[in-house]
């Protein structure tokens, strides 16, 4: 399963919801489950609805206080209600293998975030990859290589994680970086020291 972080919006660019119907249709027809917020809306609820389309399985993880404020899509496999934000990414994390990252706002960005740092700290060894779709990604990138450059990431704590550039290429970084047994070999690119 792969638990795919997005925006609640479409965004600027239509490359945006293209990528997300592509990888929804790469996981589904790979048999790999999306874990992702539940929602019906923006690049959330495309990435989800193409799973379905393709035959794919979808679980939704989505706390009480957005049920009001989100539309929830309807047909999904599994949707799970829960308390509070953070009981949402606990079993958003441990329900996936793998974490993928599309466009987004402030609070996906979150997200992925507290998954480099997971990982950077050794609580998980799960692939994570940007995609990095029209370039959205590269201020990021350049911040964490600015972290290093500044020596606020020390050897030993390497940031980990993949970049891909296009939709056709999110997938295939995933079961590259997965077929590492979950060590992420990266290059200069993808690993910054803390």
């Amino acid at each position: 399963s792969i638990c795919v972080f997005c925006g609640s919006a479409n965004g600027r660019s239509p490359a945006y919801v293209a990528a997300a119907e592509r990888l929804g249709a790469d996981m589904a027809n790979h048999g790999i489950r999306l874990v992702y917020g539940g929602g019906d809306v923006g690049l959330m609820g495309a990435t989800a609805r193409s799973v379905m389309a393709a035959g794919g399985r979808v679980t939704g993880i989505i706390p009480e206080f957005l049920v009001r404020k989100e539309r929830m899509l309807d047909g999904l496999d599994e949707l799970r209600v829960v308390p509070d934000m953070h009981t949402r990414k606990r079993m958003m994390f441990e329900a996936a293998d793998a974490f993928v990252t599309l466009p987004c706002g402030i609070g996906t960005l979150e997200e992925v975030v507290e998954q480099m740092t997971w990982a950077q700290l050794g609580r998980h060894k799960k692939p994570i990859v940007l995609a990095d779709i029209d370039g959205f990604w590269q201020p990021l990138v350049e911040v964490i290589r600015h972290m290093n450059r500044e020596a606020f990431i020390r050897e030993g704590f390497e940031v980990r994680y993949h970049v891909a550039r296009t939709a056709a290429d999110i997938l295939p970084t995933v079961l590259a970086a997965a077929g590492h047994n979950g060590e992420i070999a990266g290059d200069a690119e993808t690993i910054a020291r803390m």
